[in-house]
């Protein structure tokens, strides 16, 4: 089915739907290896904006001494919300409300303030931290890390070279990009395959 144009219809007809419903723009996450892949989609008016590292391996289990990783609960929802709005400029709060429905989600709380949050450190999953110390906190409570690793920015060469000094491994590059409207991370973050 190669050299068909179905991968181009099928990206078509999504951005066409982003225009019927008047989205203001639309991510995606692409394999850095298919260069084809990549090439459609800047072709078609993607702009690759970050480039990312999944990351795999045993859970870590370290703990911070101030950073203190607990499950979420709905009366933590306002305070995620405000710290994903400062950091992308929108919330997630209802991929989060599901996360604390599914018992997925974790906080950081530092200093009697939540500063960081995630959905689950897991490649369909997002996390959101004031600072590098939030994310690390979060990837060293986790229990396991799903669909195969989580999302880590590359160019977060802090939290890149730690995670690697920890002994997780990379998997696989991938690009985060995006069409329309974009705004560039002020903070820390995970970003999820899924959005």
């Amino acid at each position: 089915m190669q050299n068909q144009a179905i991968g181009r219809r099928l990206m078509l007809a999504a951005l066409e739907r982003v225009a019927e419903r008047r989205f203001a723009g639309l991510r995606l996450v692409q394999s850095a290896y298919h260069y084809r892949s990549l090439c459609l989609c800047a072709k078609l008016g993607f702009v690759a904006r970050e480039p990312l590292s999944k990351m795999d391996g045993a859970p870590l289990e370290i703990k911070f001494p101030g950073y203190d990783v607990r499950p979420a609960l709905v009366g933590d929802l306002a305070a995620c919300s405000a710290l994903c709005r400062r950091v992308h400029g929108h919330d997630r709060g209802g991929e989060l409300q599901d996360a604390i429905s599914q018992g997925t989600a974790h906080v950081v709380e530092h200093l009697g303030a939540v500063t960081a949050y995630a959905t689950d450190i897991a490649f369909f999953a997002h996390a959101v931290a004031q600072s590098n110390q939030g994310l690390k906190a979060l990837i060293g409570a986790a229990s396991s890390f799903g669909g195969g690793g989580f999302l880590l920015p590359t160019r977060n060469g802090e939290l890149f070279s730690w995670a690697l000094q920890q002994g997780l491994r990379l998997v696989h590059q991938m690009n985060l990009m995006t069409t329309g409207l974009y705004n560039e991370p002020a903070g820390a973050y995970l970003p999820s395959v899924a959005y």
